[in-house]
Parts: structure tokens; C-alpha cells; sequence
């Protein structure tokens, strides 16, 4: 009976690299389905969560320039600018209403691969006239700019006079 033959170092190499994409896969895939809803989502105190350290998170009302975006102009009344934000996101895929008040909306963005979730919410803050808005994602460190991209689609989608920030910002 003839030894069986050695895989070829390439070949080694290629069933190595195989194993290690499949087990990677794996994990990622199961972090997407363990991802609970965090417990920061929502108003305290009349303003959106601070975002964490990590690089997955824009918000407006962040100060340092990593997690900080635009606010958007609130300058029609709240219920005509959320039935403007719900249009929008609505035409971006894989997102859906996840809660309503009258001052505020919180959707989840899934990712189409993995179905990582990012939590969009937003503000709308009549006194100042300002829409605030916040996307994070669940897990992970990195999202690759990915809440900021989103945020920016939003902005474009929706009519001219509410995608700058209020001329006078409030105070952070």
C-alpha cells in the first residue's frame, strides 16, 4: 500500500488560510445573532447617549472630532420632520422602526452579510430647533465609517432646509 502524499507547502498555505476565514466566519456570525439591544438607547435627561470610546459611533452632539457629525435643522414641525426621516431611512436597506415618541425615533440597520446591527436615533429638540442624531454600532471596535457614511445618506435624502445644522447650535 502506497504512504499517502503530502500536501504541497501552497496547497498547506491555502487549507490554513481556508480554516482560519471559515473560523473567523463563524465567530463574526455568531456575534451578529448575541448582540443584545444596549441599555443606553434613548433620552436621559433630554439628550441622546454620549458614544464610547471606541470608533463605531457619530453622534451630534459629540465634541471631539472622531465621534462628532452635524446636527439637522428641525424647521418644520416635529411630526412633519419625523414622517421626513422615516421616508428617508426608509429607502435605506435592511433598517426598520424600532420606537417612536414624539420627540424622538430609533431604528436598526443591519449589515447585509454578517446582520451586525447599528441603532440610528434621533432627537428632534423643538427649543433649539436642532434634530440630534446618534448611530453606534452594537459590537465590535471598528465600523470602518460606516455610521458616518449612514448618517450622511440620511442628510442627502432628506429635503434641503433640514439637512444644514441650525445657524446658532446649542450649547453641548
Amino acid at each position: 500500500m502506497a504512504a499517502p502524499v503530502e500536501p504541497t507547502l501552497p496547497k498547506r498555505i491555502a487549507l490554513r488560510l481556508a480554516r482560519a476565514a471559515l473560523i473567523t466566519v463563524a465567530v463574526l456570525a455568531l456575534l451578529s445573532f448575541t448582540s443584545a439591544m444596549p441599555a443606553n438607547l434613548g433620552l436621559t435627561g433630554g439628550k441622546l447617549a454620549q458614544c464610547p470610546d471606541s470608533p463605531n459611533c457619530v453622534s451630534s452632539l459629540a465634541t471631539d472630532p472622531r465621534h462628532a457629525i452635524a446636527p439637522f435643522a428641525l424647521d418644520r414641525p416635529p411630526g412633519a420632520a419625523k414622517e421626513e426621516l422615516r421616508a428617508a431611512i426608509a429607502q435605506l436597506p435592511r433598517s426598520k422602526l424600532i420606537s417612536e415618541t414624539d420627540n424622538y425615533l430609533h431604528f436598526e440597520c443591519r449589515s447585509l452579510v454578517f446582520r451586525f446591527v447599528d441603532d440610528v436615533e434621533f432627537h428632534l429638540d423643538a427649543a433649539t430647533k436642532t434634530i440630534h442624531v446618534r448611530s453606534a454600532s452594537r459590537v465590535g471596535h471598528s465600523d470602518l465609517g460606516v455610521n458616518r457614511r449612514r448618517v450622511e445618506a440620511i442628510r442627502a435624502l432628506l429635503p434641503a432646509a433640514m439637512r444644514q445644522a441650525p445657524s446658532a447650535s446649542p450649547a453641548r
